[in-house]
């Protein structure tokens, strides 16, 4: 883990000069934000502290759960009056956070290994982020009981709607082709999307 330079890690993103180009702290970010109705949640406090780049400030930020409180939006984007994009800015923070393990203090934080085991397994195994058949009902028993005969009878059930079910060629739930999983594998590697994963799954068994 490198603790050791968290301000330098977020300037060095190629992402932060868009998120934060001049910010003159009006608080737009935060009066249009959705998630500042519903959470301790301010984009305009959380651009502040970036900008004073104090390592320990820093470092108490990356650890919490407040960095996971945005739901990626982007409505503060075309709001700001100096084109800053504070989500875009969530995202280096999310990133360094997880680079740095530090994503595994917050209890939002480690929800990134649930999310990566099922939706990031999902679009590498099957080429879907969500599919009918990776909803396991023993998983998710609020989904009730009409759920656990769908899934259960899947065959039956969806290829009623869609006659291409689970079938090479078209169709909502296609059978996705092995070249393009290959594809989708060779791109999660080459953009660093597995390396991030490594790092989550990483953190996880190092609690």
């Amino acid at each position: 883990m490198n603790k050791g330079n968290l301000a330098g890690q977020i300037f060095e993103d190629p992402r932060y000069h868009e998120a934060c180009r001049s910010c003159m702290n009006c608080g737009v970010c935060t009066a249009i934000c959705p998630a500042a109705g519903y959470y301790d949640y301010d984009p305009r406090v959380i651009m502040n502290l970036i900008r004073d780049s104090d390592e320990e400030t820093l470092t108490a930020l990356l650890q919490s759960d407040l960095i996971w409180y945005c739901g990626q939006c982007m409505s503060c984007k075309p709001r700001c009056p100096r084109s800053n994009v504070p989500g875009a800015m969530i995202q280096i923070l999310r990133s360094v956070s997880i680079k740095n393990g530090l994503f595994s203090k917050s209890s939002l934080g480690r929800q990134q290994l649930a999310i990566k085991r099922a939706i990031g397994h999902n679009i590498l195994e099957t080429g879907y982020c969500i599919h009918p058949t990776r909803v396991d009902p023993e998983m998710h028993p609020e989904q009730g009981p009409v759920w656990a005969w769908m899934s259960n009878n899947s065959d039956q059930v969806y290829g009623r709607f869609d006659a291409g079910y689970d079938q090479a060629g078209p169709g909502l739930l296609r059978k996705i082709s092995k070249n393009s999983l290959d594809e989708l594998d060779r791109i999660f590697e080459v953009t660093g999307c597995k390396e991030l994963w490594d790092q989550i799954e990483n953190s996880h068994l190092s609690l």
